[in-house]
């Protein structure tokens, strides 16, 4: 496989605090995307503190030591400039994109707030910030239709006490409980630059950025004390079917599949990405093709019915999800769908393999196609394998792949001991269905 030349061309450095540098070559010149990627998620939380790593996502952005509220927002917004952030289990991310000459601005703002951030920290930044998420959890989670599948499916496929048992939000409960002390203590323990991967993209020479790294990260000392992450070993299926029926007003009755499968980066992992991809992902997959197309079962979602959620640490887990026509019963539907995930054992064909990982490697190459995409995909690489230039070879995974594989997967983890279900089904029985 061609990887237009950009292996090899990654420069990695290491500062003495710990913190790791990856810089990689722009296909887009006179901007520059930088990325970090702290190695702090949800999985560190404990049960009555869920939803700390993504209160975090918020408060990095309500002022530190030497910028006020709102005001890393404007400075890049000002210029031009694209900035977020993200939180997941495994990992909490702070991104903008910039014209390359205000690189040493965003620099200087992240480091800034790594440095400096429990000396803006108030009471009055907390308590607005938790009710913020709060607000977000409700308008995501709690007043949308099928809204709290994700966290259903989570409850059902890892057990309580487990770090993956709960999803990023958190629980009202725990955000209520959320005090200064344990907030402060919580930067302290997680965010330092020894925990930190840093990913630059953009045209300037590497030793460059290098040196302005250093020069604004430099000085941070490393944490005195390193969080250690709760154990998320987890063995063998789920000890399915496991099922949770959820009678509520929703339009149409819903589908939510889930099983066990390999943890993200291992074989088997890959095999099942495939396994999604056969089954789900596009308009050429069986479940689009026989359930939309065919028999009118599902609504049209475009081709977007299976997936991998990829955690590191932990097995994964494979969803199927969708959602019944007009006239469907949520009955019908689950049949049908686990008549066509049956079936995955009795073979594939080498097209539709093929059509699979043309599939995965299209996503995956677009997910390049940008210098923020570019970057995000680099950090990822180095903070959860230490290997930056998966990043360009990650197709590679998918070449050897056979459909005696994608059979053997099948038989192996696409079974009742492994399978949870979360129904969704309307209030009123005369409504079934949504739009065709």
């Amino acid at each position: 496989m061609t990887t237009n030349g950009a292996t090899g061309r990654v420069g990695q450095y290491t500062l003495e605090n710990g913190l790791r540098l990856v810089t990689a070559p722009a296909a887009t010149g006179q901007v520059a995307a930088v990325n970090l990627w702290y190695g702090v998620g949800s999985r560190y939380e404990v049960p009555g503190r869920t939803g700390f790593a993504h209160l975090f996502e918020h408060l990095m952005f309500q002022g530190s030591g030497n910028v006020k509220k709102g005001e890393h927002f404007d400075a890049v917004e000002r210029l031009g400039g694209d900035i977020n952030a993200s939180t997941s289990t495994d990992r909490t991310n702070y991104f903008e994109t910039v014209p390359e000459h205000a690189l040493d601005l965003a620099l200087w703002l992240e480091a800034d707030r790594l440095a400096t951030l429990r000396a803006g920290m108030t009471q009055e930044v907390l308590d607005n910030q938790r009710d913020v998420v709060k607000n977000e959890r409700r308008q995501r989670y709690d007043n949308v239709p099928y809204g709290t599948a994700f966290e259903r499916i989570l409850r059902l496929g890892y057990p309580e006490g487990h770090p993956y048992h709960h999803p990023t939000i958190g629980s009202m409960e725990d955000l209520d409980a959320a005090d200064l002390d344990y907030v402060l203590s919580f930067h302290e323990r997680h965010y330092g630059p020894d925990n930190l991967v840093l990913t630059v993209v953009s045209d300037l020479d590497p030793d460059d950025v290098h040196q302005r790294v250093a020069t604004y990260f430099g000085g941070i000392a490393a944490r005195e004390t390193v969080a250690e992450a709760p154990d998320s070993s987890l063995e063998g299926p789920i000890g399915g079917p496991a099922r949770d029926m959820v009678t509520e007003a929703v339009p149409a009755p819903a589908v939510f599949l889930g099983y066990r499968v390999g943890a993200y980066g291992e074989r088997e992992f890959d095999v099942m990405h495939l396994v999604s991809a056969v089954l789900g992902q596009g308009q050429g997959s069986r479940l689009y093709r026989r359930l939309v197309v065919e028999r009118g079962l599902a609504v049209d979602d475009g081709g977007a019915a299976a997936d991998v959620l990829p955690f590191r640490y932990t097995p994964s887990l494979m969803l199927v999800t969708m959602i019944a026509r007009d006239g469907v019963s949520g009955d019908e539907l689950e049949a049908a769908i686990l008549e066509e995930v049956a079936g995955l054992a009795d073979g594939v064909t080498e097209e539709e393999l093929d059509r699979a990982r043309a599939v995965l490697e299209r996503d995956h190459l677009q997910s390049l196609s940008n210098p923020s995409g570019l970057a995000d995909t680099i950090g990822s690489c180095t903070q959860l394998f230490g290997d930056p230039e998966l990043a360009y070879t990650w197709p590679q995974r998918w070449a050897d792949v056979t459909t005696d594989d994608i059979v053997a997967g099948a038989k192996r983890l696409l079974t009742e001991e492994n399978l949870l279900i979360v129904r969704f089904d309307p209030e009123d029985p005369d409504t079934q269905g949504g739009d065709a």
